[in-house]
């Protein structure tokens, strides 16, 4: 599909969807957004007529059945990307599904098989965007010895983070029926820390729900049980350890603050500006062993990362590019780990990845 057009229809336009994916989409040469499925036919009319979309669906089955879409974006909520990337996949759709991957690990093998029994249609997932900026600069000072021997990654954000608010209404990412075992952001940053250095092998964690009751959008009082702090410590494949803090509930909780401790080196990343999740401003310092004190750590331009999802996709579609950002075998990566630390916080046990 090197020069053809690429129909694409949506599922679900959300947020997300409507900022990032479908401007992001129709700036792609030879795409067109053709469709979108919603939770409902007025809402799908909204979106239609805002972003001059020309079909609306009843549902995404009659989506699906559309022989004139090529791809489809999923943009729901996490409790729906196994049936419909399963669903899109056996349709001959190739797919770009919203993140969390799926509610758990479970359900992120058998997308992967299923990607793998269709190798001619693209499945990517959006990826974490906090670090993008500052991935290739950490990875390259990572591979050229900067740190040495990895010691400690040391990770505490708090995107959103304020004091505990006991009468902010439930989100879809409290309810586990929604969210499965996904927590907070907790698998975005777990995914970050695979691409600088790799995945864990064991897993503990400790966790609280602050916020134990919160009311829905009918005005029910729900039972929280998804926490809302949480600590980990894993003990990492390629040598060293990492400690993870993610919270919504500590009042001036950094954004995102990351320390990477080696042997012969440090590397700091904050975030200065958190106003725009896609690409945050960051700000890196270093130091090497013998060093007065750390100094700020210049990102070359042209190791400085940003959003190009919608563009990756076009191009894997079009055999331009391979997917880097992100694959589905990664994506079953960071969802085992999501299990790996519900088991471990609900048992007290170390949890050895892959599992």
């Amino acid at each position: 599909m090197t020069e053809e057009t690429i129909r694409v229809g949506l599922i679900g336009a959300g947020a997300n969807t409507t900022k990032k994916h479908i401007p992001g989409l129709k700036a792609q040469s030879n795409v067109e957004v053709i469709g979108v499925a919603n939770r409902s036919v007025a809402s799908g009319e909204r979106v239609a007529a805002e972003f001059d979309i020309p079909r609306v669906y009843g549902d995404w089955l009659e989506l699906l059945d559309d022989d004139d879409v090529d791809a489809v974006c999923i943009g729901t909520w996490p409790y729906m990307h196994h049936p419909l990337t399963l669903a899109a996949l056996e349709a001959g759709k190739h797919v770009l599904v919203e993140a969390r991957m799926a509610m758990n690990s479970a359900e992120a093998r058998d997308m992967l098989a299923a990607s793998k029994m269709s190798p001619d249609l693209v499945a990517q997932i959006v990826p974490a965007p906090h670090t993008l900026p500052i991935d290739r600069t950490i990875m390259d000072l990572i591979a050229d010895g900067y740190v040495g021997e990895v010691l400690n990654v040391k990770v505490h954000v708090g995107a959103g983070s304020n004091f505990p608010n006991y009468d902010a209404p439930m989100h879809w990412r409290n309810d586990r029926d929604l969210s499965g075992n996904n927590i907070m952001t907790m698998g975005i940053w777990y995914e970050a820390l695979m691409r600088w250095v790799g995945p864990a092998s064991t897993v503990q964690a400790l966790s609280q729900v602050v916020v134990k009751h919160r009311k829905d959008s009918e005005g029910n009082r729900r039972a929280i049980s998804i926490p809302d702090h949480l600590d980990i410590m894993c003990r990492l494949a390629g040598g060293g350890t990492s400690n993870l803090t993610v919270t919504t509930v500590s009042g001036f909780t950094p954004s995102m603050d990351i320390w990477i401790h080696g042997t012969e080196g440090t590397i700091r990343a904050q975030a200065v500006d958190f106003s725009d999740p896609g690409a945050p401003e960051t700000r890196l310092t270093g130091g090497q062993h013998g060093d007065a004190q750390m100094t700020e750590i210049e990102i070359p331009e042209e190791k400085r990362g940003g959003w190009r999802v919608e563009e990756e996709f076009i191009n894997a579609i079009r055999g331009v590019e391979p997917v880097t950002h992100t694959n589905f075998t990664d994506g079953m990566k960071y969802m085992e780990f999501t299990d790996a630390v519900t088991e471990a916080y609900q048992t007290g046990d170390t949890v050895h990845l892959p599992l």
